[in-house]
């Protein structure tokens, strides 16, 4: 048996990763996995045993929003939760013999670099806003910490860490599924309203909850840290979600070209609206290469996920929306 700390109490990906370890226990029949989450609002996480752990999963921190500026108090708390706070936890994991420290960061450390970017190994980090900037200053803290000496060393393919401590940084593309906040929810909304909406061809990585919750399962059990890229086995494009979610409730909705010069007009544009267009319609990929054996992670495809996400399959009730991290 595995004992798991989830940092940070009430995160979308830790009370997902909770509950997913928990049905695995009953689908195995026996327990494999026993979770315990700590808060970490206030100091009092400081006092408490790290030890006995054999991984510890790293869910405190500010999700992204959408805004244009922020005032240098909001980019501090950016700073202290998403990397101090994070660096902390884990020294302390280290401290206490913990044998693999998970860490989710973005894909967002890459920066905006056009309507159009396939990320490739080759490919450096750079010039993200704030948010990606946190993300960004807490992965090179725990590569410090795991003796890499900055992005370029930690490849894919090296482990992060010495032997009895080991870091794993997940580099996530946007995260959706049941119980989420953030893009999704708004595609949803659009796919219940809309009769007819752009058909773009862009393409997104993306990784369904479950499937991301299944790499970090394999993750705790391989017990290697690393640099590491999940996505789903297949991108995807924004108008295909919009009607694969009109699909799950039942409802067709027409993909039209004749909307896509609009489309394209709206992300020269400058400002905020620009920003959004390019962001929906954008293409924005992790070369496959990239993101390991995605068939031994990848639960569901596209179709499958958000059935799930919708409610619409195995039972499941309610909607749910998404998070970019």
């Amino acid at each position: 048996m595995k004992r798991i700390l989830i940092a940070g109490a009430n995160s979308y990906i830790g009370t997902s990763l909770e509950r997913y370890l928990l049905e695995y226990n009953a689908s195995q029949g026996r327990e494999l996995y026993r979770v315990d989450t700590i808060s970490q609002r206030d100091p009092v996480w400081e006092s408490f045993d790290f030890g006995g752990y054999d991984a510890v999963f790293q869910a405190s921190g500010i999700a992204h929003v959408d805004t244009g500026s922020v005032t240098r108090e909001q980019q501090a708390l950016y700073d202290q939760v998403n990397c101090d706070l994070a660096a902390a936890t884990a020294r302390k994991a280290r401290e206490a013999g913990v044998g693999l420290f998970l860490y989710p960061s973005s894909i967002i450390v890459y920066g905006n670099k056009g309507l159009s970017q396939v990320i490739t190994p080759d490919t450096p980090v750079g010039n993200p806003h704030f948010y990606g900037n946190s993300k960004l200053r807490a992965e090179e803290a725990l590569f410090r910490l795991a003796g890499a000496s900055g992005d370029k060393d930690a490849a894919p393919e090296r482990e992060l860490g010495t032997e009895g401590f080991q870091i794993a940084v997940m580099r996530l593309p946007m995260v959706y599924g049941k119980g989420s906040r953030g893009n999704y929810p708004l595609l949803a909304k659009l796919a219940d309203r809309l009769p007819f909406f752009p058909d773009v061809q862009n393409q997104r990585s993306m990784i369904y909850i479950e499937n991301l919750c299944e790499f970090i399962r394999q993750r705790i059990e391989e017990g290697r840290g690393g640099l590491y890229f999940p996505q789903n086995a297949e991108y995807t494009s924004t108008s295909r979600m919009v009607r694969e979610i009109a699909a799950a409730h039942g409802k067709k909705i027409r993909l039209l070209k004749g909307l896509n010069p609009l489309v394209a007009l709206a992300c020269r544009m400058p400002g905020r609206i620009g920003a959004m267009a390019g962001k929906a319609f954008g293409s924005l990929v992790y070369d496959r290469s990239m993101s390991g054996d995605m068939e031994s992670y990848c639960l569901y495809d596209l179709r499958e996920s958000i059935l799930r996400t919708e409610g619409c399959a195995d039972g499941q009730e309610g909607k749910s929306g998404g998070i970019q991290i």
